[in-house]
């Protein structure tokens, strides 16, 4: 990675209603943290401005603000622009001041970085054209069904593409960060940051996203409970009567339920849920097929891919070899997405 050292980091922020605390903090505390020395949080080799459309504080999405911020300065005094996102509902109103502000930023050449939700407002202000999105799992149904002539990427952390950044958000915001710390003042700077904030290092942009094992609508709570309870064990096996005893019910009820919501027995529910997320595995991660089998609750690796044959008529190896092939795609994060009535 070439290092600029000669120059401080300059970033301005661009704060959206409702935006997202915790990838702002990550991201602004990693510059602090690498701007001085010890804990001082002088703005010496990092110098950052809070901004937002009309100068007013930002309001998070949990219910802080951030204060003083400053009506948007020249965008050419910055070597970054920080867009942070907030809660998406169609009813909110699009910030067009933002958005004129951004492509202003892009027109004088200025690197632009969407964290999160912020990627939203750059393909908004038609400054995505042709590229990847980098999103969270959790967006990215959201940004398919909205922005289809789109490309989100969930199956990693950020996208460098020079002029336009995206980051998944959360965690990932320090990772950003520090890569971007590392690459304009030094190795040194970045690790003493994520040194303190209790981080071993950055991680890098392609590093997988954790995925959801389920994300949907099932109107029955009892079932969700349920559900709730298999995705938190996805590597061992839970009796049927363990189940029900731990979301308050009988077996009997739970096997109706599960069969009138979702046209599966919890049982087979359990076992295809846990084939599925070792196909994900399969596509994102480099575990072994042994590793994967033991992790998804498989006694042995033959159990594993006998019943993953089964079910997605092909092996494992198999599997990996496809997804591992030019131009093929990976399975979308959400194909364990679980609707109302529709089993897995």
């Amino acid at each position: 990675m070439t290092t600029l050292l000669n120059k401080p980091l300059a970033i301005g922020f661009v704060l959206l209603h409702r935006f997202t605390l915790f990838p702002f903090a990550a991201f602004v505390d990693c510059l602090r943290l690498a701007a001085d020395e010890g804990d001082r949080s002088r703005q010496l080799r990092c110098h950052w401005n809070f901004m937002t459309s009309g100068g007013q504080a930002a309001l998070s999405s949990c219910g802080a603000t951030i204060s003083p911020c400053e009506t948007f300065r020249d965008p050419g005094e910055f070597d970054y622009i920080v867009v942070i996102g907030g809660v998406q509902e169609e009813q909110d109103a699009t910030d067009s001041v933002a958005l004129a502000y951004l492509r202003q930023a892009a027109s004088v050449g200025v690197p632009l970085i969407g964290v999160c939700t912020g990627v939203f407002a750059l393909i908004q202000a038609g400054l995505m054209t042709g590229r990847r999105c980098c999103i969270s799992w959790y967006h990215h149904r959201d940004m398919h069904h909205r922005f289809p002539d789109t490309e989100p990427v969930a199956d990693r952390l950020f996208i460098d593409d020079g002029d336009r950044i995206t980051c998944a958000g959360g965690a990932a915001a320090a990772d950003l960060a520090g890569y971007l710390v590392e690459k304009h003042l030094g190795k040194a700077w970045a690790m003493k940051s994520l040194n303190i904030m209790l981080l071993d290092e950055a991680r890098k942009g392609a590093h997988p996203q954790p995925q959801p094992v389920v994300f949907g609508k099932v109107d029955d709570r009892l079932v969700r409970r349920a559900i709730a309870v298999l995705e938190q064990h996805l590597g061992e096996i839970i009796s049927m009567d363990e189940l029900a005893g731990r979301v308050g019910t009988s077996r009997r009820n739970l096997e109706r339920r599960f069969s009138d919501v979702l046209g599966v027995g919890p049982q087979k529910f359990a076992r295809d849920l846990r084939l599925r997320y070792g196909a994900w595995l399969l596509h994102y991660t480099g575990k072994s097929i042994t590793e994967i089998g033991e992790r998804c609750g498989f006694a042995d690796t033959a159990h594993f891919s006998r019943h993953f044959r089964s079910a997605f008529s092909m092996t494992p190896s198999e599997m990996r070899k496809r997804a591992s092939s030019p131009g093929n795609d990976q399975v979308d994060p959400f194909f364990l997405h679980i609707d109302s009535r529709l089993a897995v």
